[in-house]
C-alpha cells in the first residue's frame, strides 16, 4: 500500500477537470491506497458546507483524507465550524510532513 498526497489549488466551481482530480482520489483509496487529498489556495471553496460540497463528503466516506489549509480558509472566510462533513483545517505543514514520510505527491 502505498501513500499519496494529492494537493488541489483549483476551484471545482471554474475548472471542470477539478473532477478528475477527485476521481484519482477515489480510485487510489479504492485501490486500499493511503490518500490525502490536501485542499489549498481556491480549492478550499468546496469545503463549505453546502449542496455542491458532497463530492468531498463521499471522498472522506470511500477512505480519502480531506485537509483543508486553515490559511485559505481563512482568506476565504470559511469558518472552521462552517466545513463540510470529513473535512478538516490543517496547516501546510501537514504537507511537509506527509512528504517526510514518503508520500508521493500530486500538485493539481
Amino acid at each position: 500500500m502505498a501513500k499519496y498526497l494529492l494537493i488541489e489549488s483549483r476551484d471545482p466551481y471554474e475548472w471542470n477537470d477539478v473532477s478528475y482530480f477527485y476521481d484519482l482520489a477515489h480510485g487510489l483509496a479504492r485501490e486500499g491506497h493511503d490518500v490525502t487529498l490536501f485542499l489549498v489556495q481556491n480549492g478550499v471553496l468546496p469545503a463549505r458546507k453546502s449542496p455542491r460540497s458532497g463530492r468531498l463528503a463521499d471522498l472522506a466516506q470511500g477512505g480519502v483524507k480531506i485537509a483543508a489549509d486553515d490559511f485559505s480558509l481563512r482568506e476565504r472566510g470559511i469558518a472552521v465550524e462552517a466545513l463540510a462533513p470529513g473535512v478538516r483545517p490543517s496547516k501546510i505543514d501537514a504537507v511537509v510532513d506527509l512528504m517526510g514520510e514518503g508520500a508521493r505527491a500530486l500538485w493539481h
